[in-house]
């Protein structure tokens, strides 16, 4: 039970912290930045990976979970509890900031201000990205293993600088879903639900290429995969 009750905490601060700093870059003017967004989504991933990775793996993310299931680092009885716990997560930080910032439209939804084309395929290859990285910070040395939080945290704050301005750079169904469910924009959901799955899948078999069995090893072996 507590790598789940660590999956809801660690998903929720992503999505308070996250989407938080869009809400209020939003009711100040600006102030936060884009760079400043970018940076809080990274370093919020950062933390909460270097503080309940040693628990459940620091996923807060059900793509990742999917991809981490693909890849036979984690248990099939697992994934259905890691995601409930996930959504759950982003449920509860997206009606907290609701009642915080009653007037404010869309509490951090992701939206393409691009076209759809260009949304979906940033979300591909941004999750394929991300998946990447997480699949080979976690797998080999142990030097490599403790730096994971800081490569994990910088990927997704680089990802979000160059292309948060076109498709959001979401990488996380839970992170979208919850604000659209709360604010009721549902309109481009379906990109931030199928387009991360996408990436992380592709990201598999390239990892397990690159780092041969130790990349993906059976569930025997490593039944709980630690990022941090």
């Amino acid at each position: 039970m507590n790598k789940y009750i660590s999956e809801f905490i660690g998903t929720f601060f992503l999505v308070f912290v996250g989407t938080g700093a869009i809400i209020v870059n939003d009711v100040t003017g600006g102030q936060v930045t884009h760079i400043g967004i970018s940076l809080t989504f990274g370093l919020v991933v950062m933390v909460m990976i270097y503080s309940v990775g040693n628990v459940s793996g620091a996923h807060m993310n059900p793509a990742v979970t999917i991809g981490f299931l693909v890849s036979g680092r984690l248990e099939k009885q697992e994934v259905i509890p890691f995601i409930v716990s996930q959504l759950l997560g982003a449920l509860v930080a997206s009606m907290i900031l609701r009642f915080l910032f009653l007037n404010h439209p869309t509490l951090g939804i992701t939206v393409p201000s691009g076209s759809i084309y260009q949304a979906f395929a940033l979300e591909i290859f941004l999750s394929f990205l991300l998946m990447f990285v997480i699949l080979n910070v976690s797998t080999g040395a142990k030097e490599k293993g403790i730096m994971a939080g800081v490569a994990v945290g910088s990927t997704i704050a680089l990802e979000a600088l160059f292309a948060g301005p076109i498709s959001g750079a979401s990488m996380n169904p839970a992170r979208s879903l919850s604000p659209a469910l709360i604010s009721g924009h549902l309109q481009y959901i379906w990109i931030y639900l199928t387009a991360p799955i996408l990436g992380v899948l592709a990201a598999c078999p390239l990892c397990r290429l690159i780092q041969g069995k130790e990349c993906c090893p059976t569930i025997e072996r490593n039944p709980r995969p630690q990022i941090n």
